[in-house]
């Protein structure tokens, strides 16, 4: 496994999101991840490099609607739609049957 990441909400939300927490340093990260998930036709719209936070925010629309991918210079990565859980939860899917990806579970109550 090259990743490693959570589906959790996000802290005091009911809305989830997937972190990235193991592998993001990797040079072929985003390329595997986008690759992760081509059943849903990823397409990036826009990349935003926020050179203050060394951070990098993406755009993507896809078959399921449009989501967000924040690179951070922590070495973790963010995916997140607020408006489109469904959107999450078949990246979650799709990563969870990919083998660059594992899942690890987490207790949602540490968010609250």
């Amino acid at each position: 496994m090259k990743y490693k990441y959570h589906l959790r909400p996000g802290y005091k939300s009911q809305k989830l999101l997937i972190e990235i927490f193991s592998g993001v340093e990797d040079e072929c990260f985003l390329t595997d991840l986008l690759d992760s998930v081509t059943e849903i036709n990823p397409k990036v719209d826009k990349i935003n490099d926020l050179w203050m936070n060394d951070e990098i925010f993406m755009e993507v629309s896809s078959d399921l609607g449009s989501f967000s991918i924040s690179k951070e210079i922590w070495d973790l990565a963010f995916i997140m739609s607020d408006n489109n859980q469904e959107c999450i939860t078949r990246i979650n899917l799709l990563l969870s049957e990919n083998e660059n990806f594992q899942k690890v579970e987490v207790n949602f109550e540490d968010y609250k």
